[in-house]
């Protein structure tokens, strides 16, 4: 499963961890976080992440 970073911040969501201070359980990948999931670090959506490289 593909990471994914915050443009504004830098935080990493890993689908192997979740976000699990947010609900978000281990092993859910980016494509399936529900539509309002921000950035736990600085509240940026979800359109604002790219995928890590």
């Amino acid at each position: 499963m593909t990471k994914y970073v915050c443009d504004l911040c830098g935080y990493e969501y890993d689908p192997a961890n979740g976000d699990p201070d947010s609900g978000i359980a281990a092993g859910t990948p980016f494509e399936k976080l529900p539509a309002d999931w921000v950035c736990p670090l600085c509240g940026a959506g979800k359109g604002d992440f790219s995928p890590v490289k």
